[in-house]
C-alpha cells in the first residue's frame, strides 16, 4: 500500500492506494497515534506526509517517509483531482477552507500563496459553540439548513428601503447587523447557526473574488473539509462568488487535495 497523509490542525486526511484503487478516509487529529499505528502495521508501504502536524506524525512512524510542503501538496492534488473530473484549467485560484482559509494563485502550473483569512471552519465551529452550545459539525450543518438569516443579517436593500440601491440589494450589508432589539432572546439555534455559516461563506468568497481579480483569473476552486456534506456553505459561497462576477468550482473529494498531492510523490 501507498499512503498520502495530510495532517492538519483539526483533521488527518488520508489518500491511499491498494491494488490500484484509490481510497479516502479521515480521522480527528486526536487520533494521530491510531493513524500512525495503522500505517506502521503495513510493512513495505510507502508514505508521504504533509500538513501542519506532519512533524508530529513523522515522530510516530517507524519507516522512511517523504515529506512535502503543504502548499505544494495541495497544488499537486488539485491538479490531479481536476484530471479525475476531466476538467482542464490552466489558470485559477484555489481557496482552501480548513480551520482557517488559505488562498493560492495557480498560473502556468506554478502556485503562489497570495493571502487568506482567519475565518474558516474553526470560526464556524467556535461561533456555533459560543452562540448555541452545539459542537458536532454534522449537527451544526443539519440545524443550520433549517434556519433563516432574515432576522439577523442586514442586507443592502434594508438600508435603501424604498430606493434603488447602487449595488445589489441582496448583498449582506452587515452580518449579524440587523436590529436585534426585542428579538435576540427569541432567535432559534437554527437561525443563529445559519447566520454563522453565512458569515463564514460570505467572508471566504468575498476575499476569494478580490484575490481572483488580483491574480487575473475568473475560476475559483474551493476545497477543504468545511465543505464536506455542507450544502448550505456551498450555496452561500456559490451565490456570493457568482454575484461578484467569478466562477466557483467544487472538486470531488477536494478536502483530500493535500493527501492526494502527497500520494502522487510515492506512486
Amino acid at each position: 500500500m501507498i499512503f498520502g497523509i495530510d495532517a492538519g490542525g483539526t483533521l488527518i486526511k488520508v489518500a491511499y492506494a491498494e491494488n490500484d484503487t484509490l481510497h479516502f478516509t479521515k480521522f480527528p487529529i486526536a487520533e494521530i497515534e491510531k493513524v500512525a499505528s495503522w500505517v506502521n502495521n503495513h510493512s513495505g508501504s510507502r508514505v508521504c506526509v504533509t500538513g501542519g502536524k506532519a512533524g508530529v506524525l513523522l515522530s510516530l512512524l517507524d519507516k522512511e517517509v517523504k515529506e512535502i510542503v503543504e502548499f505544494e501538496a495541495t497544488h499537486l492534488g488539485v491538479k490531479l483531482l481536476l484530471e479525475r473530473m476531466e476538467r482542464s484549467e490552466d489558470s485559477y485560484l484555489v481557496t482552501n477552507v480548513g480551520t482557517g482559509t488559505s488562498i493560492h494563485c495557480i498560473e502556468n502550473n506554478r502556485q503562489e500563496r497570495i493571502g487568506g483569512t482567519g475565518v474558516g471552519g474553526g470560526t464556524l465551529l467556535g461561533l456555533a459553540h459560543l452562540l448555541t452550545g452545539v459542537t458536532d459539525f454534522e449537527e451544526i450543518v443539519r440545524m443550520a439548513s433549517a434556519g433563516s438569516r432574515d432576522r439577523i443579517d442586514l442586507k443592502v436593500k434594508h438600508i435603501y428601503e424604498g430606493k434603488e440601491p447602487p449595488i445589489s440589494g441582496e448583498l449582506t450589508a452587515s452580518n449579524f447587523g440587523n436590529n436585534l432589539m426585542g428579538v435576540a432572546g427569541q432567535l432559534s439555534k437554527e437561525e443563529l447557526l445559519a447566520t454563522v455559516i453565512g458569515l463564514v461563506g460570505e467572508t471566504v468568497s468575498t476575499v476569494s473574488v478580490h484575490a481572483a481579480k488580483q491574480c487575473g483569473v475568473s475560476t475559483i476552486i474551493y476545497i477543504g473539509s468545511s465543505f464536506y456534506q455542507n450544502p448550505l456553505l456551498k450555496e452561500v459561497v456559490t451565490s456570493y462568488t457568482v454575484l461578484r462576477g467569478a466562477e466557483p468550482l467544487f472538486l470531488e473529494n477536494g478536502e483530500f487535495s493535500g493527501a492526494v498531492g502527497a500520494l502522487s510523490l510515492v506512486k
